[in-house]
């Protein structure tokens, strides 16, 4: 009888030990509860408890990670996408996070679901795909803001994938190719635009300058003569032709001064010139 006794108080006593002592790891947090209410906040290393007298709840205070499920969203501009997140947060207030809230993980999980659904439909589509971080800031923001009063700090939240229809896939793609066109043609009108003003300011420089006009077209005589053909060219200068043309001129003027009524014959210009001669 004395045996079983001994053997009971000695299990008793390991009972009593294993409740009186815990030791917990750095980035553990003990809430310790006397009779029920709030003690204190102890930890790390050894803590002490009186056994049947108080209790304590393990919190750990490491950053940890929540793949918030995919949510069904209806963006502002009515489009239906399955938008994912991953979710970033530590404790901070062992305290709060133990006693306003009955389980901060999943009512955490809970809250950016709703969350993540709510700030997504106020936005456009385009703003989904070209925004992504901008979003996630906010999403982040309004999560901080509630889940302060429970001692926790949501230090990042990730939007990983945007899943759209099929059908709006197509849509977008056409919507890039229209896009696409639309910016060769406008960079075609704009090419078209420089060369005019290049062929402009080219014509007038050789306008001013005949000996300009002379080489050009020379050149233009050599690269004709640089290929292999049979085309025959006799070139012949303006300025042989200009004095006739000069008396020409001076003649209808003369007879217009003397009454002539007979009609004169308009003045060769030198492109006519050039032509006759070439024939």
């Amino acid at each position: 009888m004395s045996f079983y006794l001994g053997s009971l108080l000695v299990v008793f006593a390991v009972a009593c030990l294993f409740a009186t002592i815990k030791i917990l790891r750095q980035y553990e947090r003990a809430v310790v509860f006397t009779l029920g209410k709030f003690q204190a906040v102890k930890g790390p290393g050894v803590v002490l408890l009186i056994p049947f007298i108080q209790e304590m709840v393990r919190v750990d205070l490491r950053i940890q990670v929540i793949e918030i499920p995919t949510q069904d969203v209806i963006s502002r501009d009515n489009v239906s996408m399955k938008v994912d997140a991953v979710l970033y947060f530590k404790v901070v207030d062992p305290e709060q996070a133990i006693i306003q809230v009955q389980s901060y993980l999943p009512a955490t999980n809970m809250l950016a679901q709703t969350t993540l659904r709510a700030v997504l439909g106020q936005h456009e589509l385009d703003e989904m795909l070209s925004e992504r971080k901008k979003l996630s800031a906010d999403v982040q923001s309004i999560l901080d803001a509630q889940t302060e009063t429970w001692g926790i700090k949501v230090s990042n939240v990730e939007i990983r994938t945007v899943e759209l229809t099929e059908n709006m896939v197509r849509a977008i793609a056409k919507q890039a190719e229209a896009e696409r066109d639309r910016r060769a043609k406008i960079i075609h009108a704009e090419a078209e635009f420089q060369a005019s003003q290049t062929l402009v300011n080219a014509a007038t420089i050789l306008s001013s300058i005949p000996a300009a006009m002379q080489l050009r077209y020379l050149q233009t005589l050599t690269e004709i003569g640089a290929e292999q053909n049979s085309t025959i060219i006799f070139p012949m200068p303006i300025d042989i032709i200009k004095p006739f043309l000069d008396l020409r001129e001076q003649a209808a003027k003369t007879a217009k001064a003397n009454g002539d009524a007979r009609p004169v014959a308009p003045p060769a210009t030198p492109q006519s010139a050039h032509a006759i001669a070439s024939r």
